[in-house]
């Protein structure tokens, strides 16, 4: 996911967001539209699969917050959406918003980003979300794989530090390696998925852990290419700690990719 700014256009992205926000104008996506958007995924997860939620308490109550989940499965980020404890706006690849779908995510609050260009829009929006303190979705290996982490891009990295915002590692074990009957595509239905939340953590030794920035007030993190090389390090080591205790935890030590 190539969504964060060279080191030359983060200046014009941080001063165009911070003068919507001293100007009163709401950055990034229908905040409603994604407690909607929660709701919808509550019923269709639990009514189609049995999601197993463990450590959902670790994410921060209020406040902005970047959930960093695992990829293996185009069903991650619906069931991560049905199981969150508070609404989530993710990053999706604009591919998704094809036909009825384009007009729908965007009412469910989800953000459409360009993978394969520097996304200005999907930059701004995402960063809005967080400075109005809410929860950004984020699958940081940038497309679907062994949902290891073993590979991350550097957007994730950017948004932590930029906007001072703590991230919780989660895995979602059980949406990839089994076929269903009715659906080949998807798991076998009312079969267990394992959602799990780990311990919240900054990306950088200096975030301030403060509330989201007042209007006209932009968070403090700098993305120099220094601090987004040591956040990204640091984030990955984390992440791909998690997932391998969560694959211990829950007893998918064995899972390998086997869904589409």
């Amino acid at each position: 996911m190539r969504c964060h700014p060279h080191r030359g256009q983060a200046a014009g992205h941080v001063s165009a967001t911070a003068t919507a926000l001293t100007t009163g104008k709401q950055q990034g996506p229908s905040g409603p539209g994604a407690a909607v958007g929660r709701r919808i995924g509550i019923g269709l997860m639990y009514s189609l699969w049995k999601p197993r939620v463990l450590g959902a308490w670790r994410v921060p109550a209020t406040g902005p917050v970047i959930l960093a989940v695992n990829h293996s499965h185009g069903l991650d980020g619906p069931m991560l959406m049905g199981t969150a404890p508070r609404p989530v706006h993710f990053l999706i690849k604009k591919e998704a918003f094809v036909g009825p779908l384009d007009p729908f995510l965007q009412g469910i609050g989800q953000l459409k980003v360009d993978r394969a260009s520097v996304d200005r829009a999907a930059i701004t929006d995402a960063l809005g979300v967080l400075w109005r303190g809410d929860v950004l979705g984020i699958f940081p290996e940038g497309t679907r794989g062994e949902g290891d982490f073993a590979s991350l891009r550097s957007g994730l990295a950017y948004f932590a530090v930029r906007g001072d915002a703590p991230i919780v590692p989660v895995a979602v074990l059980g949406t990839s390696g089994r076929r269903g009957r009715a659906v080949a595509a998807l798991p076998p239905l009312r079969t267990r998925v394992d959602v799990v939340f780990g311990d919240a953590f900054y990306a950088t030794d200096n975030a301030s852990g403060s509330a989201p920035g007042q209007p006209g007030q932009a968070p403090r993190g700098r993305a120099t290419r220094a601090a987004l090389d040591a956040a990204t390090v640091r984030i990955q080591a984390r992440l791909s700690e998690h997932v391998a205790d969560a694959r211990r935890l829950t007893g998918h030590e064995t899972d390998v990719r086997g869904g589409p």
